[in-house]
């Protein structure tokens, strides 16, 4: 996306990349479409604008966070296929980690919740799985060993397209924060959790502030861009969505509507513990600034569960969900849970699994794509009253962006639901915005943060309609949906 001095968006591309599921709970990226992928829409883009390379400011980058990749210094391969945030291929070694008693020092450490959504032990499964061969050496080594050489590198998708950018080895304290080997107190990669996950410190990025003044490097002038045009900015995904939002103040508060939903909260330079199953992780930070940290709600499946719709041929595309929730009165009593990579903030439950009850002979599509748009709302209720109970803060209003709020219904029924405001802006897709707004501000595109909230504006406000008992009834049963999908993946049934 290409983005203007007044925060709007001038041209944009987008393209689909394979998502590879070689067993079940598996999901895996091909890091070479991504990164072809990449150059092919930054190229169509700035096409649309009729902007020449050497026109930009500067690049800021926005990912996925915890999906984890490894690759050969040497020929820039990755020596196997990155493993996806929602992958639970170590779900044993997680439940390892809590026999061992190693949870509550995961939680103080980094602030997350042991669990196999983050990067630590994906990278760890890749050092003892990946196939020496797919490196292209004649004589392939150990992965470990040349690991610890630093000739195999880590890092997650904003380290590896900053790499193939600029040619450097950098992540930035939000990614860093979600790896589950990064102190967030200490702001570094923590010796003993590299000891517990055996990850040699020689393979892992350099951390830099998601703002940099002195950038993470540039363009080659003969790459693809044919032009040197500064990296200054990046942020995970969910971070760029708060950064995008202007929720720069302890209290500001944004929920993402993507293939998962996330709820963050800034609490400011102080790193909230949470007693609600949330998770502390670092906001942002900008150069010579310190750390603001977040509290964080992960749902893990919520637009994806609109796409499964479309897998399941319920749907012929994610505009369809509106009407047809809307021509029936309710769900007749069906609920949706759509834990099918487990459930997230605030259960945290790897073993869940998704789940369809309340149907009768009676039951027709339209009461399930009613119920899967309902159980979007269901969970992010879930998390806001865990934030609320964490922050002491009674959230009034909550910002959303996202793919999936261009959707009026669910937006309405959101605010029914959780009983508060939803504030749509009117740009919505906030991530992109997020990591322009860093990548801007570090080269001095835009001067401060005041400017930027100038450019925020409001496309459509909702507010509560539905009877507060009624809301609450809805809610309260969608708890006892929740009970019958938990624990459903017993050992060798993933």
């Amino acid at each position: 996306m290409v983005f203007d001095h007044g925060g709007q968006v001038v041209a944009n591309a987008y393209e689909k990349h394979e998502q590879i599921y070689p067993e079940p709970g598996w999901v895996e990226h091909d890091p070479i479409e991504i990164w072809e992928n990449t150059k092919d829409v930054i190229t169509t883009a700035l096409g649309k604008a009729g902007i020449s390379p050497d026109q930009l400011e500067a690049i800021g980058v926005t990912n996925q966070r915890e999906t984890t990749l490894l690759w050969d210094a040497d020929s820039g391969r990755p020596v196997h296929n990155a493993i996806v945030w929602q992958d639970r291929r170590t779900t044993d070694r997680v439940e390892r980690l809590e026999e061992d008693g190693l949870v509550e020092t995961v939680r103080e450490k980094t602030g997350l919740e042991a669990d196999a959504y983050f990067s630590a032990t994906k990278a760890e499964w890749l050092l003892e799985n990946a196939d020496p061969i797919k490196m292209e050496r004649t004589r392939p080594e150990d992965i470990y060993d040349r690991a610890e050489q630093g000739d195999v590198l880590f890092g997650t998708i904003d380290t590896w397209l900053i790499y193939n950018l600029t040619g450097e080895h950098i992540t930035e304290v939000t990614n860093a924060s979600r790896t589950m080997l990064y102190n967030i107190h200490d702001l570094e990669w923590d010796d003993d959790l590299l000891e517990e996950f055996g990850i040699p410190r020689e393979m892992l990025p350099e951390v830099r502030p998601s703002s940099d003044d002195d950038t993470y490097g540039s363009t080659d002038p003969d790459g693809f861009l044919e032009a040197e045009v500064p990296v200054a900015g990046a942020l995970g995904d969910q971070q760029a969505a708060l950064f995008g939002q202007t929720c720069f103040d302890a209290g500001d508060a944004k929920n993402t509507y993507g293939t998962g939903s996330f709820f963050l909260m800034n609490t400011g330079e102080e790193a909230v513990e949470s007693d609600h199953g949330l998770l502390t992780t670092i906001g942002f930070q900008r150069s010579g600034e310190p750390v603001q940290y977040a509290l964080e709600g992960s749902i893990f499946v919520t637009g994806a569960a609109i796409e499964w719709l479309e897998d399941l041929s319920l749907i012929d595309n994610p505009a369809q969900t509106a009407e047809l929730a809307r021509s029936v009165d309710s769900t007749d009593g069906v609920y949706v849970v759509p834990a099918f990579t487990g459930l997230g903030a605030p259960h945290w439950d790897q073993r869940a699994r998704g789940t369809i009850v309340g149907m009768t002979r009676g039951t027709r599509k339209e009461h399930v794509v009613r119920a899967t748009l309902e159980s979007i709302a269901y969970q992010t209720r879930d998390v806001a009253e865990a934030m609320e109970a964490d922050s002491g803060i009674e959230m009034t209003s909550l910002r959303v962006d996202g793919g999936a709020v261009k959707n009026n219904y669910l937006c309405q029924l959101q605010s029914d639901i959780i009983g508060s405001r939803i504030v749509r802006p009117k740009v919505d897709e906030t991530t992109a915005l997020g990591s322009a707004y860093a990548a801007g501000l570090a080269v001095g595109y835009w001067e401060d943060v005041e400017g930027l909230r100038d450019n925020w504006q409001i496309d459509r406000e909702f507010d509560p309609e539905m009877d507060r008992a009624e809301a609450d009834r809805k809610y309260d049963r969608w708890d006892d949906a929740l009970d019958r999908a938990r624990n459903w993946a017993t050992d060798g049934e993933q």
